[in-house]
C-alpha cells in the first residue's frame, strides 16, 4: 500500500468525516490497555535483570544469550497454536489463560538455581509469553474501530512500549537493592494485577468467528505461523528488532563494564519519550500509512544506538533513552498496525502471532548471535555493529515503498 492509500480506505472502509469520529476509548478498551500493561510491567522487568543473574550462578556468555533465545523460540513455537484457536475461539477465556499462566510460571523462578533448569524455565515461560502477546493484541483489534485502527494500536501499543521501557528500570532498581526472590514476587504481584484489569474488559470476536466452527477449520502449523499478505513488514520488525537484542540483553552488564550507576536513565527516558510521541505516530500513520513513519523512527534508533555504544556518563545515557523513545517506542506499534492493516479480519489473529513471533525472533537471534560475539568485543562494540540491521530495514523499507508507488500509479493509469 502507498502512504496516501490510507487516508482513503483501510480495510475496504471509507475513512470519511463520520467514521474517524467513531469511539475510541470505551471502558473495554481502557482495561484491556491497563491489563495488559501489567501484562507487560510483569514480564519486562525481569528482562534486563536475569542475564546478570544466571550469570551469578555460572553461567557462560553462550548461556546468557540462551536467556533470551530459548525464551523467543518458546514464544514463536507457540503463536500457530494460538492463531489458530483465535479463528474459532471467543477472545475473553483466551486473555485470562494466557495471563495467569505467565503468572503461575513467574512464582517458579526462585527454584532454578541450576543453570540447565532455568534455561528450561524460560523455554516454558516463552510458551506462555507467545498465547499471551498474541491473544491480548488480537483482543485489542477487534475492539479497535477500523477506520482509527492506527491511533488506536498506537494507544494500545502504548501498554507494550511502557511497559517494555520502565519496567525493566524498576527491576534493574530492585535487582541492585533488594533479592532476586524479592524481585520476583512484585512481578507476581503486577501479574496478579494484570488479571484482575483484563477480567473486568469485555470483548468483542468478530462475527465470522463466531459462526466458525472447529470442525471447518485445518489446522496448519504454517498456515497459522505465517500470513502471506503482511509478509513484508513482519521482515522489517525481524531486522530493528535483531539490532536491538543486543541492548535488551547486554545493558546492564554494558553500564556495571563504564562504571554508569543510572543505567535505568535509559529506560525512563525512553518511556517519556514513546508518551509524548506516539499520539502524535498514530495520527501520522492513519493519515500517510507506514513508510515515512518506519524510516524516520528506525533512523532515530540507529542514532541511539551509536550514542550508547560511546556513552561513558549519564548525560549521553539520558540522550540515548530519548532518542530510543522517539524512535524505536514509536516503531513497534508502527509496525504491528502495518501488519494488521494488510490482513483479512479473519485472519488477524495470524497476523498478530506472526508479527509477535518476529519480534521476539528478532531479539532472540541478536542475544544468542551477540552472546557468542560478546565473548570476542567490547559491550559497546556489539551495539554499533547490531546497529547494521537497522540500516538493513532501512533499505528494505524504501523498496517496499518504491513497489507501492509504482502499484498505485499502475492502478492509476488502468482507470
Amino acid at each position: 500500500m502507498i502512504e496516501g492509500s490510507f487516508f482513503i480506505t483501510k480495510g475496504g472502509r471509507s475513512l470519511d468525516q463520520h467514521n474517524l469520529k467513531e469511539t475510541l476509548w470505551t471502558k473495554s478498551f481502557i482495561m484491556l490497555m491497563a491489563g495488559n500493561l501489567f501484562v507487560f510491567m510483569s514480564f519486562q522487568m525481569l528482562i534486563p535483570t536475569l542475564p546478570p543473574y544466571i550469570k551469578s550462578i555460572g553461567a557462560s556468555g553462550l548461556q546468557i544469550g540462551l536467556v533470551t533465545a530459548l525464551f523467543s523460540i518458546g514464544a514463536v513455537f507457540s503463536r500457530p497454536f494460538i492463531g489458530y484457536l483465535l479463528e474459532y475461539k471467543a477472545r475473553k477465556p483466551l486473555v485470562i489463560v494466557g495471563a495467569l499462566a505467565l503468572m503461575l510460571i513467574t512464582v517458579l523462578y526462585p527454584i532454578s538455581q541450576v543453570v540447565v533448569i532455568f534455561l528450561l524455565l524460560r523455554f516454558i515461560h516463552g510458551l506462555a509469553w507467545g498465547w499471551s502477546t498474541t491473544v491480548n493484541g488480537t483482543a485489542a483489534v477487534d475492539i479497535v474501530p477500523n477506520s482509527r485502527l492506527g491511533e488506536g494500536m498506537g494507544y494500545y501499543g502504548l501498554s507494550v512500549t511502557i511497559g517494555m521501557i520502565i519496567a525493566p528500570s524498576l527491576g534493574i532498581y530492585l535487582f541492585q537493592v533488594t533479592t532476586f526472590d524479592n524481585l520476583i514476587y512484585i512481578s507476581v504481584a503486577l501479574g496478579v494485577i494484570a488479571i484482575l484489569l483484563l477480567a473486568i474488559a469485555r470483548y468483542r470476536t468478530p462475527e465470522v468467528v463466531e459462526k466458525t466452527g472447529k470442525e471447518e477449520l485445518k489446522f496448519s502449523y504454517f498456515g497459522s505461523l505465517i500470513e502471506k499478505t503482511s509478509l513484508y513488514p513482519a521482515f522489517v520488525t525481524v531486522m530493528i528488532t535483531f539490532g536491538y537484542g543486543s541492548v535488551v540483553t547486554f545493558i546492564v552488564i554494558f553500564g556495571e563494564e563504564r562504571g554508569i550507576d543510572q543505567i535505568f536513565l535509559f529506560y525512563l527516558f525512553n518511556a517519556i519519550m514513546a508518551s509524548l510521541s506516539r499520539p502524535f505516530a498514530g495520527k501520522w500513520f492513519d493519515r500517510r500509512g507506514p513508510f515515512g513513519l518506519v524510516l524516520f523512527c528506525t533512523s532515530l534508533t540507529f542514532i541511539g544506538m551509536w550514542v550508547l555504544s560511546f556513552a561513558h556518563s549519564n548525560l549521553f545515557i539520558i540522550i540515548a533513552g530519548t532518542l530510543f523513545g522517539a524512535g524505536f517506542g514509536s516503531l513497534i506499534p508502527t509496525l504491528q498496525s502495518w501488519t494488521l492493516s494488510m490482513t483479512p479480519p479473519h485472519r488477524r489473529g495470524v497476523a498478530n502471532g506472526m508479527f509477535f513471533s518476529a519480534m521476539d525472533l528478532g531479539i532472540g537471534l541478536g542475544g544468542v548471535v551477540f552472546g557468542i560475539l560478546a565473548q570476542y568485543v567490547e559491550t559497546a562494540a556489539l551495539f554499533q555493529i547490531s546497529s547494521f540491521f537497522l540500516v538493513i530495514a532501512i533499505v528494505f523499507t524504501l523498496i517496499e515503498a518504491r513497489r507501492g508507488l509504482m502499484r498505485s500509479r499502475r492502478t492509476a493509469s488502468s482507470q
